[in-house]
């Protein structure tokens, strides 16, 4: 999906199709501040949306194709299905229309561009990187697809020449970037339902690793087998600079996490203890990768330290959402079978000896189908698993896919309504216990209902 990058100012005004999302929001966000006509619509009235109309955007709610009013580009994500009547009319009109990525790749345009791409841990390893020299005073533009709460929004235009993004792989659009330095988290087959063939995944990331310019550098998690073997098939090609984190001793920036209070990275033979207040191995490995950006961007290694301890999470990522009873109850994004297993992991450090009860929506029927039983396994970690039916997103369903081919395989757990669920939670959960609300659907919003039943 490679592209040439349009100038912001040859954009006109700018309409974006479904501007109550994070993503979408989030550039629209970035150009309304750029002094950039914007308008948008959504199929509800979001929060975001009153937000991006009191900065000055005029926001529709519903589609209408009178919606886009005298706008000259447009501005739609993946998720906007072909029949859309603004992306209709904006087609016959004429109208350039861009990708979302693309829109976003316009704002990045004569900027030091950081992207963080990977199976999973982008939002979070973009939003500690924003915070961090955000603290060490280098004021960057930033794009994250989650609300941080140490940064109170989800972008922003920074007076900085530095821009750092999340990219996204799912649909192949992280190729329309044109990065400094890239973070590679990790590696895995997921998004099928774009790729096909997990070889297909893999060599996207080769891809995307093929964009950075020859003074540019690929940090890689030395930890992730999927990430090393990019990197070394990268180093190989000897055109790019790659250097690694991890808590590997061959690692370039090494990583030492012996748990809450004890993480520290090492680099030459300077170690620097890290503040992170987000619990999690997962956590302690995106914290490395945001160190080494900042290195790399110029603040000193004990700054950079400092300034990760201003880092509380991202919305969705381990967030959490009250307590009652002594039992805590927390929300995490986690859709694949690897990040419900580092979710749990952090659930279980926190739990401290009590047990941990999880709701998990499975998102998507195609993967649903493709990773049933590890998702299962992944669920096995939980002392509770409750399943709820799975959420369609974008997909029509798939005949035999249901929540029960993960709920059938569970010896923890069992398929539940969204009726049952709240109460279902409540009853099995005792004092110093931990609940987890997981998914990339709408199971966000039993956490409250599930804290409001344990009286909190």
């Amino acid at each position: 999906m490679t592209t040439s990058i349009a100038p912001l100012e040859t954009l006109g005004r700018v309409h974006f199709i479904g501007i109550g999302g994070v993503g979408m929001s989030a550039v629209a966000r970035i150009m309304v501040a750029r002094g950039v006509p914007v308008s948008g619509s959504d199929a509800k009235d979001l929060p975001v949306m009153q937000d991006l109309a009191a900065a000055g955007a005029r926001i529709a709610v519903g589609y209408d194709a009178a919606n886009l009013g005298d706008a000259q580009t447009v501005v739609a994500g993946s998720a906007i299905r072909a029949d859309n009547p603004e992306l209709v009319a904006a087609r016959s009109g004429g109208l350039a229309v861009l990708h979302r990525s693309e829109g976003l790749a316009s704002t990045m345009a004569g900027h030091r561009v950081v992207t963080v791409a990977g199976t999973h841990g982008k939002s979070t390893t973009t939003s500690m990187v924003a915070v961090l020299l955000k603290e060490a005073g280098l004021d960057p533009s930033f794009a994250i697809g989650a609300n941080v709460p140490a940064l109170g929004v989800n972008a922003a235009h920074g007076s900085s020449d530095i821009f750092v993004a999340e990219a996204d792989e799912s649909d192949g659009s992280f190729l329309n970037y044109q990065p400094l330095i890239s973070v590679v988290t990790n590696v895995e087959a997921d998004h099928l339902d774009h790729y096909g063939t997990p070889e297909a995944v893999f060599a996207s990331f080769d891809a995307f690793a093929a964009l950075l310019p020859v003074d540019g550098v690929l940090l890689a998690c030395a930890d992730d087998p999927g990430a090393l073997a990019l990197a070394q098939r990268t180093a190989a090609k000897e055109s790019t600079r790659v250097l690694t984190y991890g808590t590997s001793p061959e690692a370039d920036i090494r990583l030492h996490d012996g748990g809450p209070g004890d993480v520290s990275v090492g680099v030459g033979n300077d170690v620097h203890r890290l503040d992170l207040k987000v619990p999690g191995r997962h956590n302690a490995l995106n914290a490395a990768a945001a160190f080494a950006v900042a290195l790399e961007l110029g603040v000193a290694p004990a700054a950079a330290a400092a300034a990760l301890g201003h880092f509380t999470g991202a919305s969705r990522r381990f967030e959490l959402k009250g307590q009652g009873r002594g039992v805590r109850v927390y929300d995490d994004y986690a859709h694949h079978p690897t990040e419900v297993r580092a979710a749990l992991s952090a659930a279980r450090s926190v739990a401290a000896g009590h047990k941990v009860h999880v709701l998990f929506q499975p998102h998507l029927f195609s993967r649903t189908r493709e990773f049933a039983g590890e998702f299962a396994s992944a669920l096995g970690a939980a002392d509770t698993a409750l399943v709820l039916d799975i959420y369609p997103a974008r997909e029509d369903p798939i005949p035999g896919v249901t929540s029960s081919l993960i709920s059938d395989r569970l010896s923890n757990g069992r398929l539940v309504t969204g009726a049952e669920a709240v109460d279902a939670m409540a009853a099995v959960a005792e004092e110093g216990d931990v609940v987890i609300t997981v998914g990339a659907g709408d199971v966000t919003a039993y956490g409250p209902a599930i804290v409001e039943a344990l009286g909190g």
